[in-house]
């Protein structure tokens, strides 16, 4: 049997094998060499909790928009249009992630845990110094940023939940940091924990604060920023007592926070092109969320219900594709190229079979699925739309979520970032202008140009990825 047919499960102990995965996966896979063994049992391993922490993360806006849309369009338009400047926050945590994340890989892969845990401590600080700036300045010009995306006078009402959402945002920031850190190291169960116990607070205090529950004040749409911002902060502090625990995959010392400028920048330097490429396509995000705002509120809210539910579905995939981005990263640390790329392909085949059933199944139920958001016929109607379009390219989007974070392990940041750059800014953004406001499809234009630019993007990523270039990155 070859690697890429191995499965989870043993001949003889089927069943004991996939549970004693499951478990392993759950309970942290402590003293697991994932650079040796079953490709296929060590991508399930990371993906279990690295899925769930997807989940846990995505639920962060779900319960936001589930408890806001109570309070009608204008709130959950609000929700929307702060989002979009929020994907600004995560480019820079995403794109220093996966920059940390590479080398991090690759340190563990060469069995230095002194210098992962090292690099891990020089992200950490250089994230929150930057996120306090932005924040600071984010949160003045609240009012100034809304108007500037085309808000109507009702949402700008609701500023007070866009300032706490961008001055708080060093608990995103770090958040995405620090589970990185996890991941990259192979210990993704504690980045899974950590989300688990952010969400539990998320959803227990966004209603209570939203409506007043018990003593509680009823603080309205800004309640929901407040509750979301308390549990990502919890989860913060959970995570780093654990980085500072011995026994840990990477151990980090108080000596590890000691400036290192060297470091600081070669982190920079291989995040920079990840954090142009993860903002590229979020800030296609928000030119397909001006370009909606025209249309108003109704389309406005229904694309963010519609996109909302993408997302989570697409989790598993996200899970997969760091998964292997894990694999190449500490695969070729270990000078195991053809590993690396098995793990790739394994990884995409799995994602693939998941998506097209979801996708599927959207496509048929896409209705009553959104109008489990939205009492609204308007807003649910415009949501549907955006669901069945968008899910109906699922398929593409399965490899090329995997293919892209596949580079990025690799530290081969600049290929994904081209190929963003021409995908969406040079084809996505100009196609759903033309579609919605020439020739007349109004927002199903910019749905259709959301589903057309990520199955383009998941063509030219594998035939990229095919020609090998990335195994000879140096991190």
């Amino acid at each position: 049997m070859s690697s890429q047919a191995e499965t989870l499960m043993e001949p003889s102990h089927a069943t004991p094998s996939v549970w004693s995965a499951i478990r392993e996966a759950l309970s942290g896979a402590h003293g697991r060499d994932f650079t040796e063994g079953p490709i296929g049992r060590a991508i399930f391993i990371l993906a279990v909790p690295m899925v769930l922490e997807m989940v846990m993360e995505s639920i962060f806006a779900i319960v936001d928009v589930f408890v806001v849309a109570h309070l009608g369009a204008d709130a959950v338009a609000t929700v929307g249009l702060t989002e979009s400047f929020m994907t600004i926050l995560y480019a820079l945590s995403m794109g220093l992630s996966i920059g940390a994340g590479a080398m991090i890989a690759r340190r563990i892969g060469e069995k230095d845990a002194e210098g992962a845990a090292h690099t891990a401590a020089q992200v950490l600080l250089f994230g929150l110094c930057v996120s306090l700036v932005i924040g600071g300045i984010a949160s003045f010009f609240a009012p100034q940023l809304l108007s500037l995306m085309g808000a109507s006078p009702g949402a700008v009402k609701n500023v007070a939940f866009t300032r706490v959402m961008l001055g708080c945002n060093a608990s995103v920031v770090l958040l995405y940091l620090v589970n990185s850190v996890f991941r990259s190291a192979g210990d993704a169960a504690i980045a899974m924990r950590v989300l688990w116990l952010a969400n539990a607070i998320n959803i227990v205090l966004a209603p209570a604060l939203v409506f007043g529950w018990g003593p509680l004040p009823k603080l309205g749409i800004v309640g929901a920023a407040i509750a979301t911002t308390i549990g990502r902060g919890t989860g913060v502090l959970f995570a780093l007592s654990r980085l500072f625990r011995k026994g840990s995959r990477i151990h980090v010392r108080r000596e590890h926070f000691a400036l290192d400028p060297q470091l600081i920048a070669r982190v920079v330097n291989l995040s920079s092109a990840a954090t142009f490429q993860v903002f590229i396509g979020m800030a296609s995000w928000i030119g397909l969320v001006r370009i909606l705002a025209s249309f108003g509120s109704d389309a406005l809210a229904g694309y963010t219900i519609g996109m909302r539910i993408v997302i989570f579905a697409l989790l598993p995939s996200f899970g997969l594709a760091n998964a292997a981005a894990t694999m190449v990263g500490q695969a070729l640390g270990a000078k195991k190229p053809e590993r690396a790329e098995e793990a790739v392909w394994t990884a995409g085949k799995y994602s693939a079979i998941f998506l097209g059933i979801v996708g599927l199944l959207f496509v048929t139920f896409a209705r009553p699925v959104v109008s489990l958001f939205t009492p609204e016929a308007a807003v649910a109607a415009y949501g549907t739309a955006a669901l069945r379009t968008v899910a109906s390219g699922f398929l593409f989007y399965a490899y090329g979520m995997v293919m892209t974070q596949s580079f990025n392990g690799a530290g081969d940041t600049r290929t994904p970032t081209y190929v963003n750059l021409f995908v969406f800014w040079l084809f996505e953004i100009p196609l759903a202008w033309l579609l919605s406001h020439v020739f007349g499809f109004g927002p199903e234009g910019v749905f259709l140009s959301a589903t057309l630019a990520f199955s383009l993007l998941a063509v030219v990523s594998t035939v990229l990825f095919r020609r090998g270039q990335w195994k000879t990155r140096v991190v």
